[in-house]
C-alpha cells in the first residue's frame, strides 16, 4: 500500500485587509485584537508564510491540514481574504481547515461565520462539525473548537452536540479500518497551554477517545512544536502533535515558522508506521529546511 503524506500547518494569522476593522468594532473584542496585532504583525510575516507554502508545494503532499487562526479579528473582510488565499493554495478537496479561536473572536453578525470556507471544511457542503473526509484509507475527523469568548480569553469548546456526533462517528464501523486523524485547533492535553487558552471540555473529549480511540491528533494554538498523548482504549496511547505558527519570524519567544510532513505508511499486512518530518525556517539562512525527522508510530502499533 502507498504512503499517504499529510502536511500540517497552523496559526497563519494572515494580515488583515483594508476594511477588516471599522467603527462598529470599537466596543467589541476586536478592538483588543487590533491593539494586539500592532505588536504581533512584526512577528507574523506574509513573506514567511509564503516561503513555508512554497516549501509545502515543493514536497507535493496528498493533503494539507490547517488547524486554525487564519484570521485575527474574525471580520467578514478577513473571511473573504482567507477564502481567496485558500483558493490560491490548491483544490479544496485536498485541503481541510479546522477553525481557530481568532476565527471566532466575536459573535457573527448574522449568517454562519465560516460559510465562505465551506469547501475546505468537508465534502458534503455542510457547516456542522465534525466532518469526515476519507482519503486513501485515512479518515480526517475535522472538529471545531472555535467559539467567541470574553476579553482576554482564548479558550475553546467543542460542545455537547459536536461531542455526541463525534462519539457516533468514531464508533461507526465504516471507519474501523481507516487510519483516524483528528484535526482540532486547541490542544486536547492538560497543561499544553494556560487555563485561559485551554479547551474547556477536553475531559469529555478525552473520555470519548478512551472509549473509541483514534490514531493521531493534530492541533495548533500553542505556537509550539509539541508531542504528547491522550489515553485510548485498553491502555493504548494516541499521539498528539502540535505545530508552531506557519508565519512566525521566531522573535517573540516562540519558534520560527514550521510545518510537519506526516507520512502514514499503511502496509499490506495491516501494520501502520507514521513518520514526521519537521521543516521550517533555518535560523542561519532564513530559508525552509529540514529540522528533523522521527518515527511517531512504530509499525504494528495502533491505538
Amino acid at each position: 500500500m502507498s504512503i499517504f503524506r499529510l502536511a500540517h500547518l497552523s496559526d497563519l494569522h494572515l494580515p488583515p485587509p483594508d476594511g477588516a476593522f471599522g467603527w462598529r468594532d470599537l466596543p467589541s473584542k476586536r478592538l483588543l485584537s487590533r491593539i494586539a496585532w500592532r505588536r504581533k504583525r512584526r512577528e507574523h510575516q506574509p513573506e514567511v508564510l509564503a516561503s513555508i507554502i512554497a516549501d509545502i508545494k515543493a514536497h507535493a503532499p496528498d493533503h494539507i491540514a490547517i488547524t486554525g487562526d487564519l484570521t485575527n479579528y474574525a471580520s467578514p473582510a478577513e473571511y473573504e481574504a482567507a477564502r481567496l488565499w485558500l483558493e490560491a493554495l490548491g483544490p479544496a478537496q485536498a485541503i481541510t481547515v479546522s477553525p481557530g479561536n481568532h476565527d471566532a473572536l466575536v459573535e457573527a453578525r448574522g449568517g454562519e461565520p465560516f460559510a465562505a470556507w465551506t469547501p475546505w471544511l468537508g465534502d458534503d457542503g455542510a457547516l456542522a462539525f465534525p466532518q469526515v473526509r476519507v482519503r486513501d484509507g485515512v479518515a480526517l475527523f475535522n472538529l471545531c473548537s472555535a467559539v467567541p469568548t470574553a476579553p482576554h480569553l482564548a479558550t475553546g469548546r467543542l460542545g455537547s452536540a459536536q461531542l455526541e456526533r463525534l462519539d457516533a462517528l468514531l464508533g461507526d464501523a465504516a471507519y474501523r479500518d481507516a487510519f483516524r486523524v483528528l484535526l482540532i485547533h486547541h490542544p486536547p492535553t492538560p497543561g499544553a497551554v494556560s487555563k485561559r487558552k485551554a479547551l474547556e471540555d477536553q475531559d469529555a473529549l478525552r473520555a470519548l477517545l478512551a472509549r473509541h480511540g483514534a490514531d493521531l491528533i493534530l492541533h495548533g494554538h500553542a505556537h509550539e512544536a509539541t508531542v504528547s498523548s491522550a489515553p485510548g482504549p485498553d491502555g493504548a496511547m494516541i499521539p498528539v502533535l502540535g505545530v508552531p505558527s506557519a508565519s512566525a519570524m521566531g522573535e517573540r519567544g516562540h519558534p520560527a515558522a514550521r510545518w510537519h510532513g506526516v507520512e502514514i505508511d499503511r502496509r499490506a499486512d495491516g501494520a501502520v508506521e507514521v513518520k514526521v518530518v519537521a521543516r521550517g525556517l533555518d535560523p542561519k539562512t532564513g530559508e525552509p529546511s529540514e529540522l528533523g525527522r522521527y518515527v511517531l508510530i512504530q509499525a504494528g502499533r495502533r491505538p
